[in-house]
C-alpha cells in the first residue's frame, strides 16, 4: 500500500475551529464521539470547579471586607455561589445526555458558562479593585490567579468556555493593576493569561487526540472481531477424509453441519451415501454426483466437482476437490480433500445469468435467451416429428415516435407493447425482446398452423390499438414474419432467417400484416443480394444515366426546366427500375456516391442548357446530414460553370424526421450559395408548417397522388392542393404539380393555382439528347418572341 494513502483508522487531525466547537470539518472523522468526550470530561470536574468558586468567593470577601459593605460582598457572593451551582449542573446534565455522541451545538453552547463566570468574577477587581491599595490588589490578584489556574484545569476539555472565561477574566484584572500598579503589572497579567490560555489549548487538544486515538482502535477492534465472528460463523469450507472403500473417516464437525448430520454417525458411511442423502435409496442422484463417483473411482486428483445436497427442507449446492492419499508403501488408501457451500455464489451466478438474459427495459427475454429457447424448441421438435414455429415483430412508425417524442416516450411505449404481447402468449409461447422495435416469439408446438396464423393476426390487431402516453395518443402497428420448423429451416439460424424474410416482406407490403414464409422469398432475398452486388459496381462500370423531364408553365406551358432522373442499365439484368434500386442504394448506403454523380452530371448537362433553363436534382436525407455535401455542391457549379441560381435541390419532409438540426444547417449553407430549394411529396409524410418556416423553400411539389385523386373528385385530395397552393402564394412559393397526365388533370390544377405541372402529359423523362434539343428549341423560341 502507498506509505500517503489514509487509513479508514487513522487518527485524525485536530483542526483548531473544530476543536473550540465552532464548526464540523467537512472530512471522514465522526465528531460526535469526540463532542461527547469533551462533555464528559467537563462534567468529571464540575464539583471541582464548584469548589473552587465557593472557596475563592469566600477569600475574595475577606480581602474586600475593609473597603466595602458587608451587604455588597454577601450578594456579590451569594451570586457567584449560584452561578457556579447552575454551571455545575448544567455540566452534569450534559453529560448525562451526551452518552456516546453529541452535537456541535452542545459544545459550542458552553461559551454562555464562561462568559457568565467570567462576568460576575469581574466585578471585584472592576467594581473594588481599582479603589484599594497595592496590597489589597495584590492579594485579590494572587486569589484570582488561582482561580483562573483552577478553571484551566477543570474547563480545558470545554476549550470555548475555558477561553472565554480567562479572557475576560485576565483582561479585568489587567486593568485594575494597570490602575494600582502601573502597565508593567498589567502586562504581567495579560502574559501570565496569554500562558494559561495555550497551555488550556494545548491540554484540550491532547485530551480530544486522546480520545479519538481511542475510538480509532476501538473501531479497529471492532472491525477485526467482526470479519473473526464472520469467517467463524459462516465459513463455508470444511474438510473430509475417506478410505479405501470410499467410506467416510474422522468426519470434522463442520462437514457434520454441513449435510445436516451428527458427526459420529457419519464415520463408516459411503462418502456418496452422506452426500446423496434422501435420493440415495431411490436411485435419483444427480450428475454432480455421478461425476464425483467417477472421479473417486479413477483414483486422481479433481477439483470443482458441483452437485447439489438436500440439507433438511433445502437445497445447497457444495464444491468438491481432492487428492488422493497413499501409504509409505504407495499403495491408495483414499482420499483427502476439502468441501465448500457455494449455494449464495450460484444464487448469485444464476441471478446474473437470468440478468444476462432478460431485456433490462421490458423484463422479457432478450436475444440470448430466445435463440436457446428456439433452439431447445427445435430439439423436441426433432425428437418427437413435431414442429415449431419463429415469428418476427416488427413496430411500424416507432421511428417517428422516436424522433417527434424523444427516446423517453419510445421506450414507455416499447414497455406497453411487451405488456400487450405478453398478454397474448400461453405456456406454448415465448415472447421475447431482440433489441430496438424488434421483437420475438417463439412457439413450442406450432402443430396447429390455424392457431398460429391466429395469434399472427392478433399480435398484428392487439399492436394496432392506440396508445395514451403522457397525454400522447400513439398509433403504431405491427409487421410480423412467421416460419415453421423444420420446414422453413432445419437450424435456429435457418428458421430465424426465414422469419425475417417473411417479415420483410411484410414490412414491404406496408405492414401492418403477417406474412408466412414461402420459398420464394429465398429467391427474391437471393436476387436483392445480385442486385447489391451490381449496383455497387455500376458507377465505375458506367451503367447509370440520367433522363430529364420537362417541368413546364402551367398557364402558358412553357418549359421552366427538368428534373434529372438517374436510369440504370445493367448489361446482362437490362433496364432496372429506380422503384427497386434507389430503395436499395439507400439501404447498402449507396445513394451518397450515386447522389453525388447524379450532381455534377446534371449540372454539367445544364451549364450548356439556354436562357434560365433550371435542373432540378433529388437529395437523400443521408447526403443532408454529411457536412461535407456543401462543398460537394459547391464544387459541382464551379467545374460546371452553371449558375447556382439555375440548380434547384429537392428533398423531402423524411430529411427533418431526426433530432439534430444538422441537415438545416446544410441547407441553410447550400441556400447562401444561391442554390434553390424544393419541397418534395408535401403531404404524403409528417407534413408540419415547421418544415417551411425553419427553411426558405422556393417551390412545394404536390405529390402524384393528389392530383389522380383530385381528378377523379374526391373531395381531399382537392382540398390538400387548395391548401397547399394557398399557403405557397401567402409565403413567395411556387407550386408544381406530378403526375400531370392527361388534358383534364392539367385544367383542374391549372383552377385550383398550380404554378407548374409535370408529367407525361407534357413528357416523359427524355435522354440527354432529346432533353436538350428541347431545351435548345424552347430558348430559340423564346429569342424569336
Amino acid at each position: 500500500m502507498s506509505t500517503d494513502s489514509t487509513s479508514q483508522f487513522a487518527t485524525p487531525r485536530i483542526d483548531g475551529r473544530a476543536l473550540l466547537g465552532l464548526y464540523d470539518p467537512a472530512d471522514t472523522t465522526d465528531w460526535g464521539p469526540i463532542r461527547a468526550a469533551q462533555l464528559h470530561a467537563g462534567g468529571q470536574l464540575a464539583l471541582f470547579l464548584l469548589g473552587a468558586n465557593v472557596i475563592g468567593a469566600a477569600l475574595v470577601t475577606l480581602i474586600l471586607a475593609h473597603i466595602a459593605p458587608s451587604w455588597a460582598l454577601a450578594s456579590w457572593a451569594t451570586i457567584v455561589a449560584a452561578v457556579s451551582v447552575a454551571i455545575t449542573f448544567r455540566r452534569l446534565a450534559a453529560r448525562q445526555r451526551a452518552g456516546n455522541a453529541a452535537g456541535l451545538r452542545a459544545v459550542r453552547d458552553t461559551v454562555l458558562e464562561g462568559v457568565a463566570l467570567a462576568a460576575v468574577w469581574s466585578v471585584p477587581p472592576l467594581a473594588l479593585g481599582m479603589r484599594a491599595d497595592a496590597g489589597t490588589a495584590l492579594g485579590l490578584w494572587i486569589v484570582l490567579s488561582l482561580l483562573m489556574t483552577a478553571s484551566a484545569t477543570a474547563m480545558a476539555a470545554l476549550p470555548l468556555a475555558t477561553l472565554s472565561f480567562l479572557g475576560i477574566l485576565g483582561s479585568a484584572i489587567a486593568a485594575m493593576l494597570f490602575f494600582v500598579g502601573g502597565p508593567v503589572f498589567a502586562a504581567a497579567v495579560l502574559l501570565f493569561t496569554a500562558l494559561l490560555m495555550i497551555c488550556c489549548f494545548s491540554r484540550a487538544r491532547a485530551l480530544v487526540l486522546i480520545r479519538a486515538g481511542e475510538i480509532s482502535l476501538a473501531e479497529r477492534d471492532e472491525t477485526v472481531s467482526l470479519l473473526l465472528r464472520e469467517a467463524e460463523d459462516h465459513g463455508a469450507d470444511w474438510l473430509w477424509e475417506t478410505d479405501a472403500g470410499r467410506r467416510v473417516v474422522r468426519a470434522s464437525a463442520r462437514f457434520a453441519h454441513s449435510v445436516g448430520l451428527d458427526p459420529v454417525s457419519i464415520n463408516g458411511k459411503s462418502l456418496l451415501q452422506v452426500l446423496a442423502g434422501p435420493s440415495w435409496e431411490a436411485g435419483n442422484v444427480s450428475a454432480g454426483l455421478r461425476q464425483l463417483a467417477e472421479n473417486l473411482k479413477g483414483r486422481e486428483p479433481f477439483r470443482g466437482v458441483l452437485l447439489p445436497v438436500q440439507v433438511g427442507d433445502t437445497e445447497r449446492w457444495f464444491e468438491i476437490a481432492a487428492n488422493p492419499r497413499h501409504d509409505e508403501r504407495g499403495a491408495f488408501i483414499g482420499f483427502r480433500g476439502v468441501g465448500s457451500d457455494v449455494t449464495e455464489e450460484r444464487a448469485s451466478a444464476d441471478k446474473i445469468n437470468r440478468m444476462a438474459r432478460l431485456d433490462t427495459l421490458t423484463g422479457l427475454p432478450n436475444r440470448l435467451l430466445i435463440n436457446e429457447a428456439l433452439v431447445r424448441a427445435m430439439a423436441d421438435a426433432d425428437k418427437w416429428g413435431s414442429r415449431c414455429a419463429f415469428m418476427m415483430i416488427d413496430l411500424d412508425r416507432f421511428k417517428a415516435v422516436n424522433d417527434t417524442l424523444g427516446h423517453p416516450i419510445g421506450d414507455r411505449l416499447l414497455s406497453r407493447v411487451s405488456e400487450r404481447l405478453a398478454s397474448l402468449m400461453t405456456d406454448n409461447e415465448i415472447i421475447g425482446r431482440l433489441g430496438g422495435d424488434e421483437f420475438a416469439v417463439v412457439v413450442r408446438d406450432a402443430s396447429d398452423t390455424l392457431r398460429l396464423e391466429h395469434l399472427a393476426q392478433a399480435i398484428v390487431d392487439t399492436l394496432s390499438r392506440p396508445y395514451e402516453i403522457d397525454q400522447h395518443t400513439l398509433y403504431t402497428g405491427a409487421s410480423v414474419g412467421l416460419a415453421t420448423g423444420p420446414r422453413d429451416g432445419r437450424t435456429a439460424e435457418m428458421l430465424i432467417r426465414s422469419a425475417d424474410l417473411a417479415l420483410y416482406r411484410s414490412k414491404d407490403a406496408g405492414g401492418g400484416k403477417f406474412t408466412s414464409y414461402e420459398p420464394q422469398l429465398h429467391v427474391a432475398a437471393e436476387e436483392r443480394r445480385l442486385l447489391e452486388q451490381a449496383l455497387r459496381k455500376a458507377l465505375s462500370n458506367d451503367e447509370l444515366h440520367l433522363n430529364y423531364q420537362p417541368v413546364v408553365n402551367a398557364d402558358t406551358g412553357h418549359l421552366t426546366g427538368f428534373e434529372a432522373l438517374v436510369r440504370w442499365t445493367h448489361p446482362e439484368l437490362g433496364v432496372i427500375s429506380p422503384a427497386k434500386f434507389i430503395p436499395l442504394a439507400e439501404d447498402a448506403r449507396l445513394i451518397a456516391p450515386i447522389g453525388e454523380w447524379v450532381l455534377r452530371t446534371a449540372c454539367a448537362e445544364a451549364a450548356g442548357w439556354p436562357g434560365e433553363t433550371r435542373v432540378a436534382v433529388n437529395v437523400s436525407p443521408e447526403q443532408l446530414h454529411n457536412p461535407g455535401f456543401v462543398s460537394i455542391v459547391a464544387s459541382a457549379l464551379a467545374n460546371s460553370g452553371l449558375p447556382a441560381h439555375r440548380l434547384e435541390l429537392e428533398v423531402t419532409e423524411s430529411v427533418f424526421m431526426r433530432d439534430d438540426t444538422g441537415a438545416v444547417k446544410v441547407l441553410e449553407r447550400i441556400l447562401g450559395l444561391g442554390v434553390r430549394l424544393s419541397l418534395d411529396d408535401f403531404g404524403t409524410g409528417y407534413s408540419s408548417l415547421g418544415y417551411l418556416s425553419r427553411t426558405r423553400f422556393s417551390t412545394i411539389k404536390i405529390d402524384r397522388s393528389f392530383v389522380i385523386g383530385a381528378a377523379k373528385g374526391v373531395a381531399e385530395p382537392i382540398a390538400i392542393i387548395r391548401a397547399v397552393v394557398v399557403l405557397a402564394q401567402s409565403l413567395g412559393m411556387t407550386t408544381t404539380a406530378e403526375g400531370v397526365e392527361t388534358a383534364d388533370q392539367h385544367r383542374m390544377v391549372q383552377d385550383l393555382g398550380c404554378t407548374k405541372v409535370q408529367g407525361y402529359y407534357f413528357s416523359r423523362p427524355l435522354p440527354v439528347a432529346e432533353a436538350r434539343a428541347l431545351a435548345h428549341r424552347e430558348g430559340r423560341e423564346r429569342a424569336v418572341a
